[in-house]
Order: C-alpha cells, then structure tokens, then sequence
C-alpha cells in the first residue's frame, strides 16, 4: 500500500479513563485506505525529550465522517503531549504502516478477537471489517481494573463481548486466559493484541488447540519503515524481520516464542 506523511487536524481528544485519550483526526480529502493492524507513526510536538516519532495502532476509521482513531495510553512525555492536543491542532502522521490482520474468506469463520489495556486498540477495527464481511467476532477484552476497559460501547455494537479484570471489579475475575468462553466455544481464528505475556499464553491455547493465530506485536517501533532495526524478532526460519515492515501482525508459526 501506498505510504503517506501529512499533517492530519485533530477533530476532538476525549478522555476515556484517567490514563487513555482518543484522539479522533480528520482530513481536507479522503484518507488513505488503511487495514486492521496497521499503524501511525506521529510526529510529537511540545515536549522536549521526544526525539523520535512514536508508533500508534488504527484503533478506528470512520468513513462516513472522514475520521481516523488514535487510542493513546499517556504514561510517557510522548503520550502525555499527544493526550493535551486541542481541537484544530495539526498531528504529522506517516500512514499506513505495516501488514495487517488476514481478514476473514467466509463469513461462517468464527473469529475470537484478544485484547489486553491498551492492545485493544486494533481489534476495534478488526471488528468492524469482520461484520461488514458479514461475520459476527466475539471479543475477549481484560485489564487490570474495570477503568481500564475502555470503548465498550463500540465493540458491543459490532459482535459479543465478554470481559475480565484482574482484581474482578468488571466481568470474571483473573486474566483472558481464565475465562470460560475459551472452553465453552470453538473458533477457527483468533487475533490478539497486548501485552506479551498475555500473547504468548493466548498463542499457545491456540497452537493446543490447532486455532489459527496472529499477534499484533508491539517492539519498539522508531522509524516505521524497516530502517532503523530497533524492533527485530527473530522466526522459526532462523532469520530475523523487522517488526514494523513484515508485522506488526503475524502468524503465531513465524514465531520463535518458547509455545
């Protein structure tokens, strides 16, 4: 796909949580065509210890408004500066980035969608492509607390939700990997997003139980265009990628993880 750098105008920042902001950016003409799993890398304006662009999934297109979406967590001076962005702001973006997730061939495919804090971000938009397809995802979303699950109303619209939290102030209590659905129900893909440890566990529930499977990994990501080496995984075929050209998105069979 064809890449592109322009400076996008912030429509409005909402804050969802103390910690996560969406960030909803239009255009003067249509945006580029963008795929599930793709990314943004934002050029960071007003703070001083951001040298580098920083990688942000497609949390959401909206085509009918000409919008894209930005799920930001603000943990760092990078995020926090994206979070105090004002309506009417200009945010340099390069766009899109990376490959995305295999999207469904037959709308009778049962697709699980795995997402951890902010790793949620790309499965939004997953959704949406799968149901216009005409499938029906079901979505597994944990976090810590109930705060930090975040767009609900947005994944409830596109297919089934089922949730967890650590401390169990939302849905069942304990991780993705402990809740029930994945014992009571079949699927024939699942996606993930989130925190390694929570990909890795998901990645080998799925090779037990010959699921198709892909990660969205999120190596740090400085240049977005295989340049700079920074987010290198090694494979199964004893070389090694770059994350931001040949992911985020991959096969958990590309992966040399201990499964």
């Amino acid at each position: 796909m064809k890449k592109y750098c322009i400076d996008l105008l912030v429509n409005s920042v909402e804050a969802l949580s103390k910690l996560h902001f969406l960030i909803r950016l239009t255009d003067s003409t249509p945006l580029p065509d963008m795929l599930p799993g793709q990314f943004v890398e934002v050029k960071v304006e007003n703070s001083p210890k951001t040298f580098l662009r920083r990688p942000i999934s497609i949390n959401y297109v909206d085509k009918e408004h000409n919008e894209l979406w930005l799920l930001v967590a603000a943990i760092g001076d990078g995020t926090r500066a994206l979070s105090r962005l004002q309506r009417g702001d200009k945010l340099n973006c390069m766009l899109p980035l990376g490959n995305g997730f295999t999207l469904p061939k037959d709308k009778k495919d049962r697709f699980l969608l795995v997402g951890g804090g902010v790793g949620i971000a790309p499965l939004l938009f997953l959704g949406k492509k799968i149901k216009e397809i005409g499938g029906t995802p079901t979505f597994l979303l944990g976090a810590r607390t109930a705060e930090g699950l975040i767009e609900l109303d947005h994944f409830k619209a596109l297919g089934s939700l089922y949730l967890t939290t650590e401390d169990g102030s939302a849905g069942d209590k304990g991780f993705v990997t402990d809740h029930s659905i994945l014992r009571t129900s079949r699927f024939d893909h699942i996606a993930t997003c989130g925190p390694k440890p929570m990909m890795t566990a998901i990645a080998r529930f799925a090779k037990e139980q010959g699921i198709d499977c892909e990660v969205s990994l999120e190596n740090k990501m400085a240049c977005g265009i295989g340049a700079c080496l920074c987010c290198v995984e090694k494979t199964t075929d004893e070389g090694n990628i770059c994350v931001c050209k040949e992911g985020p998105v991959l096969n958990i069979k590309k992966l040399l993880w201990q499964l």
